[in-house]
């Protein structure tokens, strides 16, 4: 019997055994699966968790009201999705919130205002996300009681017409917009998803998270329907190690899962580089199609992909490019001949192929609304049917503007179809930059580069665009600017290219193309606008190619005069594995550059680490600390040849070491003794300002310095200030972070355990509560039992993202441990000339408000400096100040 709504679905597949499995894999480790659970198991808890959020917000839920999902891991999200529905209201599935402060305010402010200030349920771990400001303050889903929850009946009686879900879009051309997908809408989509290609055995395998359209509908909600295993990776691991996609596609017998063009070229680097080729068996005859979307799929890389596949007996036409949209349910268009049939055609581009059933379209112009152009004409595509939306949520002006008089929805994107029916796209009517399957509005990129007062970089005067380069993979970002420095300014040039690169790096990931122009080709308009349009066609044209050629060759010059060549036999290997870990170009990134400045990632770091291992064939692991204290090519080729010898302890690391004049000055942090397990910590506070008094003067023999201490390091901070000034050196800055002059009674609680558990919740292993709440669980126990429930209690994917053991956070712990005892008896004394007091919402265990902690605490410092200290109020918590969410405010 067909399901009339999702929770009739939900219900049917959870009735039939062996309906199939939930099966997600923590992020960091795609080995062991944290969660394998079967249909029925999660209807149970889906009921539970329901019945748990109807218990705590009687007052707040009405049938139909949305409630915003706000979570990072795919078992959160389906459990959530489905106890919203159970209650009879409409999940909303909330997408990555913008790092930048104000930009992530006026988001959670326009979803406030859209969905009516809606419910929210997010973890603990998530809530940082959701400071300083009121739009929306949800609901942590740790509060919630799923053990004794009320037995509630299931809401089971949406009509087919109901909204089931919202999708919010990417914002990319303004605010996001929610579109409401239909429970018929949503089966529709599904049968006709699985008309297109007959699956037998075999599972469906997601690895984006589940605030996309094509995750949730295409395979979570897919696979219940054709009562299949699903299997959900998180995508760090598989975009750092493209052979993981195959090696889950054979180790789960995966017929269905999806890759964006720039995956599948990744994936296809991957076969044409690995050398274990011939010791691999994978079987990847289980899989049926392989679907890709989101940009567009260059022919000769699904050819080349295709062969590599054929060898592992995967089907001849196994890629499967297609064209969807959120407001289509995903997928709705698909060319089932790739790439035969684009070779035939001799397209640079595949085909999107034909309409599956439940939708149609059409092509239209400007000249003949709502009628089809000829075959083969360029225009308009619009589509319909009973798998497209019908509006988005309280937003009829979007809804009006985006269809036309006759109910078709315009797509915003161009093409054309053949005689055999077969679209093929050539382009978009909307500005939105899709780069690596991710989108972006060039209008914010252009906004950031005219903040960041970039020298040489006349400001409102740079146009960035996409576009498709010849033999290119992916679209890249461009950007052509009016520069200020005079034409053989080669340094000026040089600096603001790579300023400029940095920040688009640091915004879409992605290393731009970069033209500067003189001011003839970059004219404003009447309104004081630059066309991007036009600048766009002149670019493609090629108009513009002296001026890239004359400045790419006199950036090649000019590395090519201040290059540092690698030394030695190890620093040309460690140099080519960067290049090839980071994607870099030779005349980028020599011996010198910090990798820092390449604006990486945690994850990019593990990368890096595990292919120094692989090709360098070392005997012992290379410790993370290492990758962070040793950032270029150079000092870790020292380090490598350090690590087969004595370990000599040395405090500098260096974060910031090269510093081009007018942009940045170097930044070194201080690093306690006692990480590394041969390394004895300090003895006492004297012994550690000595040691970081010496690397400092052989470091920087001369001032001025800028110093700052977080937390604990303010003390260090204040006491080698007094050193360097006692020695006639000039401290022009000392920062103080959140920490106060007095600290002995706090230093006298903080025993091994306390330690430890502040240490989790600053990683990020656990939350605030869960760290307080085994604090209490753990009276009088032992260190061991201790390191071991904070091990069992902690996230292992984070674990893994940090490289760190059990014995590495014991390790860590005890050197926290050690520095705490340190400043049992500390009596501040003596002064500073001047200090800079950082003031942010204080552990609850000293102070009551961040007011009480500054008035009774922070304010102390003004007895020990010769000036007046200036206070800072900074957003976070104790531990969240310094947080992706803060620092830029910061």
């Amino acid at each position: 019997m067909p399901a009339k709504n999702l929770q009739h679905l939900l219900e049917e597949v959870a009735l039939q055994q062996g309906s199939g499995r939930i099966i997600c894999y923590p992020l960091g480790n795609t080995n062991k699966p944290e969660i394998s659970c079967s249909y029925d198991q999660l209807f149970r808890e889906a009921q539970c968790a329901s019945w748990a959020l109807r218990s705590r917000a009687t007052s707040g839920i009405d049938p139909g009201s949305a409630i915003l999902l706000h979570f990072n891991s795919p078992w959160d999200s389906i459990i959530w999705f489905w106890a919203v529905i159970l209650a009879g209201c409409v999940p909303v599935m909330s997408t990555t919130l913008p790092h930048n402060s104000s930009l992530r305010k006026a988001h959670l402010a326009h979803l406030s205002r859209m969905l009516t200030n809606p419910l929210c349920l997010t973890r603990q771990a998530l809530m940082t996300e959701f400071g300083e400001q009121n739009y929306i303050v949800p609901i942590v889903v740790e509060s919630l009681d799923l053990e004794e929850a009320l037995p509630m009946n299931n809401h089971l009686h949406a009509t087919p017409s109901d909204t089931a879900v919202m999708m919010l879009t990417s914002g990319s051309t303004g605010n996001s917009k929610a579109v409401c997908l239909s429970h018929e809408q949503i089966l529709a989509a599904n049968t006709g998803k699985l008309s297109v290609i007959p699956l037998d055995q075999g599972s469906f395998m997601n690895w984006i998270c589940l605030d996309h359209v094509a995750a949730i509908v295409e395979i979570h909600l897919q696979a219940m329907l054709a009562y299949k295993d699903q299997i959900h990776v998180h995508s760090p691991d598989l975009l750092s190690n493209p052979l993981e996609f195959i090696n889950l596609i054979n180790k789960h017998r995966v017929c269905r899962t999806f890759a964006p063009n720039f995956f599948l070229a990744r994936i296809n680097a991957a076969l044409s580089s690995n050398k274990e080729d011939d010791l691999r068996k994978w079987d990847l005859s289980c899989l049926g199609y392989l679907a890709s979307g989101g940009e567009a799929n260059v022919t000769r890389t699904c050819e080349e992909l295709s062969i590599h596949l054929l060898q592992y007996d995967a089907p001849r036409s196994v890629i499967v490019p297609g064209f969807g949209m959120t407001e289509t349910c995903a997928g709705a268009i698909f060319n089932l001949d790739c790439p035969k049939y684009d070779i035939a055609q001799g397209s640079e581009f595949a085909s999107v192929g034909s309409c599956m059933s439940g939708i149609e379209m059409r092509i239209t112009d400007d000249t003949h609304p709502c009628h089809s152009v000829p075959q083969g004409e360029h225009g308009n595509l619009e589509v319909a049917g009973p798998v497209v939306f019908k509006e988005y949520f309280n937003n009829p002006t979007a809804t009006n503007e985006t269809f036309t008089s006759d109910g078709w929805f315009k797509t915003g994107d161009c093409g054309f179809t053949s005689k055999t029916g077969y679209l093929t796209l050539s382009g978009r009517l909307k500005e939105t930059m899709i780069i690596n399957g991710v989108k972006h509005r060039p209008q914010e990129i252009e906004c950031i580069l005219d903040e960041s007062n970039i020298p040489g970089l006349t400001p409102s005067f740079n146009c960035c665009f996409c576009s498709f380069p010849p033999g290119g993979e992916t679209e890249e970002v461009c950007l052509v600017y009016l520069p200020t420095y005079a034409p053989e300014d080669m340094s000026s040039r040089v600096q603001t290219s790579d300023a400029i690169s940095k920040a688009i790096i640091m915004s879409t990931g992605s290393r731009p193309r970069i033209i500067p122009l003189n001011q003839t080709l970059l004219q404003k308009s009447a309104l004081g606008k630059l066309s991007r349009a036009r600048i766009k066609e002149s670019y493609e044209k090629g108009e513009y190619r002296i001026h890239q050629e004359i400045n790419d060759e006199i950036v090649r010059l000019y590395r090519r005069v201040t290059r540092t060549p690698p030394r030695g036999e190890l620093e040309e290997r460690l140099l080519t594995i960067f290049h090839k870990s980071f994607e870099l170009h030779g005349q980028d990134f020599d011996v010198q550059t910090p990798i820092f400045d390449l604006g990486i990632t945690s994850i990019d770091l593990i990368k890096l680490k595990k292919n120094l291992e692989e090709h360098l064939d070392m005997v012992h692991e290379i410790p993370m600390v290492t990758l962070m204290t040793n950032s270029t090519v150079r000092n870790l080729s020292t380090a490598l040849h350090k690590l087969k010898g004595p370990h000599v302890y040395s405090p500098i690391v260096p974060l910031h070491e090269k510093a081009p004049r007018n942009l940045y000055r170097p930044v070194y942090a201080i690093r306690a003794r006692g990480f590394n397990g041969d390394e004895i910590p300090f003895s006492d506070i004297q012994e550690a300002v000595r040691t970081y008094y010496s690397a400092i003067k052989q470091k920087q023999p001369w001032g001025p310095y800028a110093l700052a201490g977080y937390s604990y390091g303010s003390i260090l901070a204040f006491e080698v200030g007094k050193v360097l000034e006692r020695h006639g050196d000039t401290v022009q800055f000392l920062g103080s972070f959140n920490l106060p002059p007095h600290i002995k009674t706090r230093m006298r609680q903080l025993e091994f355990k306390e330690c430890l558990l502040h240490l989790a919740y600053f990683l990020d292993l656990m939350t605030e509560d869960r760290a307080r709440e085994l604090g209490d669980e753990l009276t009088d126990s032992s260190k061991d039992a201790v390191l071991d429930e904070v091990v069992r209690h902690s996230n292992q994917g984070r674990m893994t993202e940090l490289t760190l053991s059990k014995s590495g956070l014991r390790r860590w712990a005890c050197l926290a441990h050690a520095l705490q005892s340190m400043a049992v008896d500390y009596e501040p004394s003596g002064s500073v000339a001047t200090m800079d007091v950082f003031c942010c919402i204080p552990l609850a265990m000293v102070a009551s408000s961040k007011q009480q902690w500054r008035d009774e605490h922070l304010s102390k410092w003004k007895d020990f400096t010769r000036e007046e200290p200036k206070f800072h109020d900074v957003g976070g918590a104790h531990y969240t100040m310094l947080s992706p969410e803060h620092v830029f405010d910061f």
